[in-house]
């Protein structure tokens, strides 16, 4: 695998009525520095995801190319959003709420440019603020990681939104979740795919705005079937694909 440098980045914001915050985590992106050579944000997509408010026009407004997606779905909005990416080498994520310090986005960056594929920032390592995730949140995503401990040994912290990674190697991972599976559905296909992933501690603050996932009893649902049904289906297919292979191989000696 060749390291990456200089390096360019581009940020992708799914963005759903986030006008209180998401100008300032545009701008923040856009202000950050990094060693000289070394890599820079050259573009930042936002999607606006079946917004009521004026996120699209305040994200505009600080800086970020906007894409529209009237479909709710975080997937799909990462989906369009990288539709619309001009080529860069690494693809950052992170979410319009302000929950992290956009700054961090220099360690998440160091992991790629220095070998690995894929570079989670994990809030289970890093600082969180009281009331940052729910109870169900935390729940969900221990079982969750530890589900992909048991199927892939690969002791995964964290299926946090806030990630980096190769710009070839997502192309490669075909990513299809239009929902809450995403990020999941990332993690387990770069293991799948053989891909290094690495993991950094990043500080989770109290988002801005009510969250669409805790913030309802349907969203904390919803995201756990979303993901628990993602671990599933992509254990069941890699299963059936070695099945085939097997039968495959038998059948001609």
């Amino acid at each position: 695998m060749t390291v990456l440098q200089p390096t360019r980045i581009g940020v992708i914001i799914p963005a759903r009525d986030e006008e209180a915050s998401v100008g300032r985590v545009v701008a923040g992106l856009l202000d950050l520095r990094f060693e000289a050579g070394q890599a820079a944000v050259t573009a930042v997509v936002v999607c606006n995801n079946a917004s009521t408010d004026n996120t699209a026009a305040v994200a505009r407004s600080n800086g970020a190319q906007v894409v529209d997606q009237p479909q709710p779905g975080y997937g799909l909005a990462c989906l369009t959003a990288l539709a619309a990416m001009p080529k860069v080498d690494i693809i950052l994520f992170v979410d319009a709420d302000g929950q992290f310090k956009v700054e961090e986005a220099h360690a998440l960056v160091d992991g790629i440019t220095k070998g690995a594929d894929l570079v989670i920032g994990s809030r289970t390592l890093g600082a969180m603020a009281k009331g940052a995730l729910s109870i169900p949140q935390r729940f969900g995503n221990l079982i969750a990681t530890r589900m992909i401990g048991l199927l892939w040994g690969h002791d995964y912290t964290d299926l946090g939104p806030f990630r980096a990674i190769r710009s070839d190697a997502l192309t490669c991972l075909a990513m299809e979740s239009q929902t809450f599976g995403w990020t999941v559905e990332m993690q387990v296909k770069a293991l799948q795919a053989g891909l290094i992933c690495t993991e950094v501690p990043v500080t989770t603050r109290v988002r801005v705005g009510r969250s669409k996932i805790s913030g309802t009893v349907q969203g904390v649902i919803l995201a756990g079937a979303g993901i628990i049904g993602m671990i599933v289906k992509l254990w069941w297919r890699e299963k059936r694909i070695l099945q085939n292979k097997h039968e495959l191989k038998k059948a001609t000696g």
